[in-house]
């Protein structure tokens, strides 16, 4: 009865409830009081919009003071309906002054989510065409590795004195563009982002990206290649570390996660046409290795010719306090003025908030704090747990490794580059299905949905090893297990790392947030990459892959634990679910998720799990809360009397 009395109250009391809420909103109103919530400890799990606890009269006043400093005045209207909206989105339409065009805009960001202008898709697409050099160059490795080995003077073959030394080499070389995006690259990204922006940091990452994968083709020695492949990872880092943060900062939140793993998509489309220049130049004799690794340049030259046709970031460009180059930039990337307005008032009024947490640093005080500023150490720990488990998971022995895994497996040459070039298919054409489920189930439901699927897959076909190598069975089941993983892998632990890293640090650390997360992600790639090929011999394939096996449930572990959620928030209300605390993350999915999940679904009760995070979508006020409150207990008084 009380629940239904708050919603809606009886007819006889109802003109005080009116009452009451017309003087929440009255003029003479300031801040009022509300619940601040603390953004370092936010125990409460609550995500609060900066503006619902404003009067009308306070906000317009604060938008009117926001527009004279940065030279606004000329779209002060508009500024004043998009601060009124974002205010109260849920009530938009009550907004006074709003035409059938805005209105509509408005309604569209759900009903038609991928209406988006096209300067955005151009902006995700350009950029993410960059990450294919990264997935051509693990495939040109990948085939390279059946050739190169004996072309440079470091055979890995059997019956070789040095054969152990050699593979040590291999990997090593391999391992190049890693060890340089790791140690190098990764960490350049906080202050080029920092002096010059987005876009610039992209174009020197591109130029890397072209320059360096020629010079693989003409080295003459091991030791050069090896360098040279370490100048690719300078770009490579720089590239990896900037690209998912500039799709984020420009994206709607509803469908950030699905544009933004694009970055994801093209690495896998890299794969597959790496895999496909392998098999074309497979002929080529003594050069085939040199057309493999040099080919990789070909994606990044459109980045490097169209990255300046994208607009900058209107976040960066609000750090800056260039609010008239960010409102440009927005009025581009959204589909109406109106939009581009509220978004541009409401990312500076959460920028606000940011910076009075976590204040001015130096690059050296952002890195320490990292691991000291508890909502930031909440986002590293996550996203280190994300992108390390890239690697736990395996698929990186696949994307390197492959070739010789199914020649071990007793492949032909060309017959393991074919089935190379399936697995680089399979990994690609899964990737699509996370553009649509990334949003809707959530980053964090994908990874626990997929990771014991690998588990078990991955061990299934190191098994397949057993079955002797004359049997039909032997390579055909080796290639299906192991694409079978992979079709796990794609939609969920393939996506979602550099999404995620992009999105959950504040933006006076998101650039070396995002160089953690990337040198954390490639530095153990170079890691895998250079003990893999001792691996293989010393523990042989069923060995390894057990391993790997063993590696994804303890990932789905730390996932579980440590990684919070973050589908369709804007990257400002992340604040809030990073203020949560681990411990209180760990003890509800302990002792509240995981017993209602054994409740549901193993002994099929109808059981009620309360949400950890307490999203306010309607904006309420709390002077709102409290009248709505006061009317419940009127009226149970006037019941009981």
């Amino acid at each position: 009865m009380a629940d239904q009395i708050v919603n809606e109250p009886p007819a006889g009391e109802r003109h005080v409830y009116d009452e009451k809420l017309d003087r929440s909103d009255d003029d003479s109103g300031e801040n009022g009081n509300y619940d601040q919530i603390n953004m370092q400890k936010n125990a409460s799990a609550k995500v609060q919009n900066p503006l619902a606890h404003l009067s009308k009269s306070h906000l317009l006043r604060d938008v009117d003071e926001f527009a004279n400093e940065f030279q606004l005045t000329e779209i002060l209207p508009l500024l004043r309906k998009g601060a009124l909206v974002a205010r109260d989105p849920a009530n938009f339409e009550a907004v006074e002054g709003l035409d059938q065009e805005e209105i509509q805009a408005i309604h569209n960001e759900k009903l038609h989510r991928w209406r988006q202008p096209w300067r955005l898709y151009f902006t995700i697409i350009l950029c993410s065409i960059g990450a294919a050099v990264q997935g051509w160059d693990q495939t040109g490795s990948n085939g390279a590795n059946l050739s190169f080995p004996q072309a440079l003077g470091i055979p890995d073959s059997t019956g070789d004195a040095h054969a152990a030394r050699n593979e040590w080499l291999i990997g090593t070389i391999n391992s190049g563009p890693y060890l340089g995006s790791a140690v190098i690259g990764c960490w350049l990204s906080d202050p080029l982002n920092n002096w010059l922006g987005r876009r610039p940091v992209i174009f020197i990452a591109g130029l890397f990206c072209v320059i360096t994968p020629i010079g693989s083709a003409f080295a003459q020695t091991w030791p050069q290649l090896f360098i040279i492949r370490i100048l690719l990872g300078i770009g490579m880092g720089l590239k990896a570390s900037t690209v998912p943060i500039f799709c984020a900062e420009n994206c709607p939140a509803a469908i950030r996660g699905g544009l933004v793993m694009s970055w994801q998509m093209w690495t896998a489309f890299g794969l597959f046409l790496g895999y496909s220049a392998n098999l074309a130049v497979e002929f080529c004799g003594s050069i085939t290795w040199r057309l493999q690794l040099g080919s990789a340049f070909i994606p990044a030259v459109p980045l490097v010719l169209g990255v300046f046709f994208c607009p900058e970031s209107p976040r960066w460009y609000i750090k800056k306090g260039r609010l008239a180059e960010a409102y440009k930039s927005l009025v581009q990337l959204r589909n109406n003025d109106l939009q581009a307005a509220r978004d541009l008032y409401y990312i500076y009024a959460q920028i606000k908030i940011e910076r009075e947490i976590v204040g001015n640093s130096n690059y050296v005080q952002r890195f320490i704090e990292l691991f000291t500023i508890p909502r930031v150490r909440r986002a590293t720990l996550a996203s280190g747990v994300v992108m390390l488990a890239q690697q736990m998971c395996g698929i990186n022995i696949m994307a390197f490794y492959s070739s010789t895994i199914f020649s071990d497996a007793g492949a032909s040459a060309r017959n393991a580059l074919l089935a190379s070039w399936g697995w680089g298919l399979i990994n690609f054409l899964f990737a699509f299905p996370a553009i649509w489920t990334i949003d809707t189930y959530g980053r964090r439901t994908l990874l626990l949905l997929t990771f014991p699927q690998m588990a078990w897959s991955l061990l299934v076909a190191g098994a397949c090893f057993y079955i002797p190598e004359n049997e039909t069975a032997h390579l055909g089941l080796i290639a299906f297990f192991v694409y079978v993983f992979t079709a796990f892998y794609s939609p969920g632990e393939g996506p979602v790392p550099f999404t995620y890293s992009a999105e959950v640090f504040p933006l006076s650390h998101r650039e070396v947030g995002m160089s953690w997360a990337v040198a954390t992600c490639l530095g153990w790639a170079a890691v895998l990459t250079i003990t893999f090929p001792r691996m293989l011999a010393v523990m042989t394939p069923m060995g390894a892959f057990g391993f790997y096996a063993g590696l994804n449930v303890t990932a789905f572990v730390m996932i579980y634990l440590w990684v919070p959620e973050t589908k369709q928030r804007t990257l400002e209300e992340l604040d809030y679910v990073f203020a949560v605390p681990t411990r209180v993350h760990m003890h509800y999915q302990v002792f509240k998720a995981l017993p209602w999940w054994f409740r549901k679904y193993i002994f099929r009760q109808d059981v009620h799990l309360e949400p950890l995070y307490k999203f306010d979508e309607l904006h309420e006020k709390k002077e709102v809360r409290e009248v709505r409150h006061e009317v419940a207990k009127d009226v149970t008084t006037y019941e009981k009397e």
